[in-house]
């Protein structure tokens, strides 16, 4: 069970800087983790997984050394 109370697509969306729809279609999409009651609710260790798969640029090292 996530310990954090769950996001609302609006807060997702205002977070990102992106339109409502948007998160609705990365949530359709599975894209992005959502639960359905009704309507759709983001857990934030699931919001911060999905910003980390789409994190552009050089990759960084697990053991965070340079190449």
């Amino acid at each position: 069970m996530q310990s954090q109370e769950p996001l609302t697509v609006e807060e997702v969306a205002k977070q990102l800087r992106v339109s409502a729809e948007t998160v609705r279609m990365w949530i359709r999409t599975g894209e992005l983790d959502a639960i359905d009651v009704g309507k759709y609710l983001i857990y934030p260790a699931d919001l911060e997984a999905f910003k980390e798969r789409r994190r552009t640029g050089r990759k960084r090292n697990p053991e965070n050394k340079e190449p």
